[in-house]
């Protein structure tokens, strides 16, 4: 994975409008109504409906996602039970269009963060919520690989030739950024903290090379009548140490459903599960701050916290 600062690419909801007209002449659909999904720093879904349809645009700030991104969805939505949106058909970017997109199937339902209602639901509701978010999640996991890495280009032979690589690399950025006044004394202090720690976190081998969804959070998981209806938005899907797809599950308001907890106690875990985690969760969020210039306190924060207090009991 690239540990770089990415410029996205400039696009109004007004540009997309236009866009997703210039797509309609060439597709040959009418458009009744378009309305704007949201995304993050480097994605922008609209839904649009025609006369007799509906489906999902979704443009790509970025210029090396949309292989990627097709490819994951293709094979997690062949080896997972809950469905995932299914790419209708890619365009790349063009003197028209200046950014790649694709069109993908709407799924049934909306996400498990902005329903804040779920958030009350009964404790039996939450944990099978819990148990079918875990099931599925782990019927992934059962694709294994030869290889640790991309989906596209899997060549590493173990998770720790893949994983310290990666985040030795973040590491130094961050230590870049912390010397320019870019990232707090209280992070970087984390980060130092925790990579002396490295060699006892990550001291068990990893044995098996797993298909994971690589982003599996509350705002990627959709609900439908209170019941899991959909995942969606894959990154960096890859063949990994399938823990590396449960701290995901503690940001936002996931430890509200126990999911990382479910999937431990149904499915095992490495002696080193928890401390790992908070690796996993610290240094995927520096990276993301890294890639997009954006620092998410609500996210950060706690993982700081964390991470400091398993560096403690090591």
């Amino acid at each position: 994975m690239k540990v770089e600062r990415i410029i996205p690419i400039k696009i109004t909801k007004k540009d997309a409008e236009k866009y997703i007209k210039i797509i309609a002449r060439e597709q040959r659909f009418d458009v009744v109504k378009i309305k704007c999904l949201g995304g993050g720093s480097f994605g922008l879904a609209f839904l649009v409906r025609t006369s007799n349809d509906e489906f999902v645009i979704k443009f790509l700030r970025a210029t090396d996602m949309l292989d990627n991104e097709i490819a994951s969805l293709d094979i997690l939505s062949k080896n997972c039970p809950i469905p995932f949106p299914k790419v209708l058909f890619a365009r790349k970017a063009d003197n028209n269009i200046p950014l790649d997109l694709y069109v993908m199937t709407k799924v049934a339902g909306k996400n498990a963060f902005y329903s804040f209602g779920f958030l009350l639901a009964s404790k039996k509701k939450r944990m099978q919520f819990a148990d079918d978010v875990t099931t599925a999640l782990h019927q992934i996991h059962e694709v294994k690989n030869d290889k640790f890495g991309s989906i596209l280009n899997a060549t590493y032979d173990t998770w720790l030739e893949f994983y310290r690589e990666f985040a030795v690399t973040i590491l130094e950025k961050a230590r870049e950024l912390h010397s320019n006044n870019q990232l707090s004394n209280k992070i970087m202090q984390a980060m130092e903290k925790a990579w002396a720690c490295f060699d006892v976190i990550f001291s068990e081998k990893v044995n098996e090379a797993c298909l994971i969804h690589g982003d599996l959070n509350l705002v990627n998981i959709f609900i439908d009548n209170g019941r899991l209806s959909a995942f969606i938005d894959p990154l960096n899907t890859m063949y990994a140490d399938r823990e590396y797809d449960l701290f995901q599950f503690n940001n936002l308001t996931g430890k509200r459903f126990k999911l990382s907890q479910t999937y431990i106690e149904k499915y095992g875990a490495s002696k080193y599960c928890q401390e790992k985690l908070a690796f996993y969760g610290l240094w995927n969020e520096v990276f993301c701050y890294i890639k997009s210039g954006v620092l998410v306190p609500i996210i950060m924060n706690p993982l700081v916290k964390n991470m400091n207090k398993v560096v403690k009991s090591l």
